[in-house]
């Protein structure tokens, strides 16, 4: 195409209200050292790369940009790509003061706008921040967590139906080829199974071993859902973006990276609705919730699972649904609402057991949750409702056996190595609870001789608390002894890498 053509189009794209020198982009550019032609031929060479042909930005344009006027993308995303590049960090759209605060919500929120665009570009900035930051030692610096009607409020807008996408006509400067996209059914299937081979390996290994390689897949996908696709193919890469956003929250939660985590999950949200896969949008809902529980918050967690309980009632399966009402009891459990807790295990154990009548199969995410996980995850509430009653012995009775049968299937799973450490400390606390410390200090041993094998900060932590609370209670019995010696040589603390 021209450069009359290109500029044209371009200036097509171009926002001429609030008309003021642009001071942010200006500081950019001049510590950069550039001319303005060698930023415009930069940011043609980017543009060709991701396929915009269409774009043909020459020295007037620059020096327009610099004087006010707002490029459309994707000439925002790449002058951002292009100074990050350029000085080392990470220069978000708003750092070059390219968008206002009402398109673009904080950096560190969860009230997030529910368009497919805007979730694309999103998930784009913020997997490619994260993988720079991430390398600098930076990574969750800038973020806070999100709780109570803050965090709950905005996800509630998951139910809330889309108004119609606007119809657009092809662009002509796209090419017919372009306009019918270039992904494969095969090269969408290959998407799908990397994506299932990474799950594959956080449960083998934790979130600290492969989290780099599934936000760099991420960004990649955001890059297609930025080309032009047929509608099937986008839903299905949206799935794809949920799906990895989702792992990227849960590996970043496995590793200590909680605000991170939480956003990670939000925009997994935003693409599962994109998507229109809504049992997709309550596993995420539960993995947020589960992050809530971890964190101390009940109350967000139990309204988490309500809402996805809620939206995906009618379509999810048995299975799923089961893990929801196991999520469900773990919240009340920390509440101390032993009744609803009961009721919520009884209800999680009963939907289970219709799983094997269901005639679709289950989807790949939701596999995970075996009986081995049912027992795991019951027995969990249990134990937590011991210590909400003030380390009952009663209802550590109740959990002995559901923990007892959750370590004997995982011990023969060598897929689900985290969930074999997570219950087998869960174990050890049992016995703690039924002030067992013998018996305790067996399981835990046996924990972080796994652990060891797991890169799980989450893991690790649980370990030191649980031999943390044998010391304080049992500090004088030698097995005791020996385990705190033991895990301070074996399993010291140290940062993880991400």
């Amino acid at each position: 195409m021209s450069g009359n053509g290109g500029s044209g189009t371009n200036a097509a794209h171009a926002t001429h209200t609030d008309k003021r020198p642009n001071e942010l982009l200006t500081s950019w550019f001049v510590r950069s050292g550039w001319s303005k032609g060698e930023l415009a031929r930069q940011v043609n060479r980017r543009a060709r790369q991701l396929g915009a042909n269409h774009i043909s930005t020459d020295t007037s344009r620059v020096r327009r940009w610099l004087d006010g006027e707002n490029p459309r993308e994707p000439i925002p995303r790449i002058l951002s790509e292009l100074f990050s590049e350029r000085f080392g960090v990470v220069v978000s759209v708003e750092d070059l003061g390219l968008r206002t605060a009402r398109q673009s919500p904080s950096a560190t929120g969860v009230d997030l706008p529910w368009t497919g665009p805007q979730t694309v570009a999103l998930l784009s900035e913020f997997s490619r921040s994260d993988l720079m930051l991430a390398r600098r030692g930076f990574l969750g610096s800038s973020l806070v967590l999100s709780a109570g009607p803050a965090l709950i409020e905005p996800m509630q807008r998951w139910l809330v139906p889309s108004p119609p996408a606007p119809r657009s006509e092809p662009d002509p400067a796209v090419g017919a080829g372009r306009a019918r996209g270039r992904l494969s059914k095969p090269e969408l299937d290959l998407l799908e199974s990397t994506t299932v081979m990474f799950r594959q390996w956080d449960a083998q290994c934790g979130g600290g071993l492969r989290r780099k390689a599934v936000v760099g897949q991420l960004h990649e996908v955001t890059d297609l859902l930025q080309e032009p696709q047929p509608e099937a193919t986008t839903r299905r890469l949206f799935k794809v973006a949920a799906e990895l956003a989702e792992l990227a929250g849960w590996m970043s939660y496995d590793i200590g990276l909680q605000p991170t985590a939480q956003k990670y999950f939000v925009l997994a949200l935003h693409a599962a609705k994109e998507a229109g896969d809504r049992p997709l949008g309550s596993y995420v809902l539960s993995s947020m919730s589960r992050q809530m529980i971890h964190l101390g918050r009940p109350d967000d967690a139990l309204e988490l699972i309500h809402l996805a309980q809620y939206g995906s009632r009618d379509c999810a399966s048995p299975r799923t649904q089961s893990m929801l009402y196991a999520m469900e009891a773990r919240a009340y459990a920390n509440m101390g609402q032993p009744g609803k807790c009961k009721r919520a295990v009884r209800m999680a154990e009963d939907t289970f057991a219709e799983a094997d009548e269901w005639d679709e199969p289950d989807p790949d995410w939701i596999r995970f949750f075996s009986e081995a996980e049912l027992y795991g995850e019951n027995s969990h509430s249990y134990r937590d409702l011991a210590y909400v009653a003030g380390r009952s012995p009663t209802y550590a009775s109740l959990a002995e056996p559901l923990m007892k049968r959750a370590v004997e299937q995982f011990a023969e799973d060598d897929e689900h190595q985290r969930s074999y450490a997570l219950n087998l400390i869960g174990m050890a606390t049992v016995h703690l609870l039924q002030r067992e410390p013998e018996q305790s200090t067996v399981y835990a041993a046996q924990a972080m001789q796994v652990a060891k094998k797991v890169r799980s900060e989450r893991v690790n932590t649980r370990i030191r608390k649980t031999v943390d609370t044998a010391a304080r209670d049992f500090g004088d019995l030698g097995e005791v002894v020996d385990l705190t010696e033991r895990l301070a040589a074996e399993l010291p603390e140290t940062a993880e890498a991400v």
